[in-house]
């Protein structure tokens, strides 16, 4: 049975009968604030690791998608927790101000109000008061702040920093939904960057960097891993061999889904799951606005047409993304990706990799999400397959 993919307004998860949770990522129902203590603290660097988890640690984003900030707030989660007394959306406050909101949705939820980067970053109740000040409040609401700014600032900060960099020289890491290479060895300080990761692995990951799958386990030991490079060198002709017999298969594939122009499917398979138009309470505009294409994770992803690359990265509800600008003014969406192989700015020809599918973001299962749009923006969609067949793609 086809995948079908979920975006943007998950429904609310219920604590009680007369009561709804808020997320920090869903929609919910007003609810009283409660206090923030030390009982239900996180430090601000738990908080920039759950802000690089959830937007690439830009505190000041907002991809159009519904979800604003650092932490990737809803409007109504930023409302319901007091959030408008220091901006209207969460990408328009302070960094402290966002993490002031974050730790009352951390009393009232826990972390699981940010289920996949709350475990990522170690996100738990009852850690150290963040170092923050919003700017606002009398002398009286900066008194509590001052007693726990003194004590933890000057011992804990400096001692996790010295333990996460000594432990990658010999230790291992697990993939997770949406990693990369490159994530992955600026979290754990790898020396040498994410190509000595990726030299250290290539056993294990194979041929293409950036396709990496949850559950690979990486060694985190890059001089051993350079001990192995000497491996890799037979690696040419096994890839050869292996071009070889697939190559005549993939160029079938690729003729079946080409048109006689530049353009293409953006997967070689052209099932489609579900449809464009769907309609549904699962989608915030009411209607499912792309096509999804139910293929399994680190399938490749390849652009439709010539276009420039104006988007890559982390979408929120999304997850990894890749948005491109066409010639004819349109642009095409590749979402739920697992890596990502371009960057913003860069040009891309039709049937040119730009990533491998996946089930990151609001996904309820491996699949591409794609979209076509009038402007780069959530909301000016058409049906991506009617596009696709006014540029001769059969689909």
């Amino acid at each position: 049975m086809a995948a079908r993919g979920r975006h943007r307004r998950p429904k609310p998860r219920r604590v009680s009968r007369a009561q709804l949770a808020f997320t920090a990522g869903g929609a919910g129902v007003a609810l009283p604030l409660i206090g923030v203590g030390q009982a239900n603290a996180a430090s601000v660097d738990t908080w920039d690791k759950v802000a690089e988890c959830e937007s690439g640690n830009n505190w000041s984003i907002n991809t159009g998608n519904g979800y604003y900030g650092g932490l990737q707030f809803s409007q109504s989660t930023w409302e319901g927790y007091g959030g408008g007394s220091y901006a209207p959306r969460a990408d328009l406050a302070t960094k402290g101000e966002q993490i002031t909101v974050a730790e009352k949705v951390l009393a009232g939820q826990g972390p699981t109000a940010w289920p996949v980067c709350s475990v990522k970053a170690g996100l738990t109740r009852g850690g150290p008061a963040p170092d923050v000040s919003t700017g606002s409040g009398g002398s009286t609401a900066q008194t509590p702040k001052a007693t726990p700014k003194a004590t933890p600032k000057a011992a804990p900060k400096a001692a996790p920093k010295a333990t996460t960099k000594a432990v990658p020289q010999s230790g291992s890491y697990t993939v997770a939904g949406g990693d990369t290479l490159s994530r992955i060895a600026g979290a754990e300080h790898v020396d040498g960057g994410w190509e000595a990761l990726y030299d250290a692995n290539r056993r294990t990951i194979g041929d293409d960097p950036h396709l990496i799958l949850p559950g690979q386990q990486l060694s985190l030991d890059t001089k051993g891993g350079q001990k192995q490079a000497p491996r890799a060198t037979p690696k040419p002709s096994t890839d050869a061999g292996k071009a070889s017999s697939s190559g005549s298969a993939q160029r079938r594939q690729d003729s079946a889904a080409r048109s006689s122009s530049s353009f293409t499917t953006p997967v070689a398979s052209t099932q489609v799951g579900t449809a464009y138009g769907v309609s549904g309470s699962s989608w915030s505009s009411g209607h499912h606005t792309g096509a999804d294409f139910p293929v399994p994770a680190g399938t490749q992803v390849r652009a439709v047409g010539p276009a420039e690359v104006v988007a890559a990265g982390w979408g929120g509800s999304y997850g990894y993304q890749v948005v491109l600008r066409h010639s004819d003014g349109m642009y095409s969406q590749y979402a739920h990706m697992s890596a990502l192989s371009v960057q913003v700015g860069q040009s891309v020809k039709g049937g040119q990799q730009i990533g491998s599918s996946g089930s990151t973001g609001n996904s309820t299962g491996p699949h591409l999400h794609f979209e076509v749009r009038t402007g780069p923006d959530y909301g000016s969609d058409v049906n991506p397959l009617s596009y696709l067949r006014s540029k001769g793609v059969s689909v």
